[in-house]
């Protein structure tokens, strides 16, 4: 994605001209009353934006797995990110049998992760990152995206601690703070949600 100064307005654009016309689309969509449905709907855009909605949870970890994306808190470059998005909308190509503008897909949907994790562009988001941005908006049920997400965070006997429950979290609110909506969800501060999942938890061998 390409810096490009807007001399009118002196403002520096990291964003995709499609990426800005997708955004303005999005904020035609605030005049909708409730935060849930007006999230949903932006989300829906997003996603069919990004041709996510075309992209099958097993698909997905299957590329995760050829690209070696074991590790959640391993952090990728640039480069990394492309090529499994890259891997990504070939597979879907291949597999759908449809047409997918690849070059265009993999410049919209390394727009939306930076703009979600990387706004300052250093290049640099974590592995968990690029995994909850294209699961939350794959084509699978929530409750299978749940327990996708939830094992990239738990260890042995499908358990985790408070540090890599916040880590997820943190991760997850990242995406309506992107829409605008972040308020409507409890805000930034993941910390009361996760010291609420621990409140009734007895440390091991109590």
């Amino acid at each position: 994605i390409e810096e490009r100064l807007n001399h009118q307005a002196q403002t520096t654009c990291w964003d995709h001209p499609k990426m800005t016309e997708l955004y303005q689309v999005l904020a035609d969509l605030n005049n909708i009353k409730f935060s849930a449905y007006r999230t949903a709907m932006k989300l829906r855009r997003v996603q069919k934006a990004l041709r996510l909605d075309l992209v099958a949870l097993n698909n997905l970890a299957e590329v995760f797995r050829d690209q070696e994306l074991h590790q959640a808190e391993h952090v990728m470059d640039v480069v990394e990110v492309i090529h499994g998005l890259t891997a990504l909308y070939e597979k879907l190509e291949e597999e759908r049998t449809v047409l997918v503008n690849i070059p265009l897909c993999v410049d919209m949907c390394l727009n939306w992760l930076l703009n979600i994790y990387d706004s300052a562009r250093n290049g640099k988001m974590r592995v968990l990152s690029f995994k909850m941005g294209l699961v939350s908006l794959c084509n699978a049920d929530v409750q299978e995206k749940y327990k996708y997400l939830f094992r990239q965070v738990s260890g042995n006997g499908g358990l985790t601690d408070q540090r890599h429950l916040s880590l997820l979290l943190h991760e997850a609110i990242q995406i309506p703070r992107q829409l605008g909506e972040v308020a409507a969800f409890g805000g930034s501060n993941v910390e009361p949600s996760v010291r609420s999942c621990f409140r009734m938890v007895r440390p091991v061998g109590s």
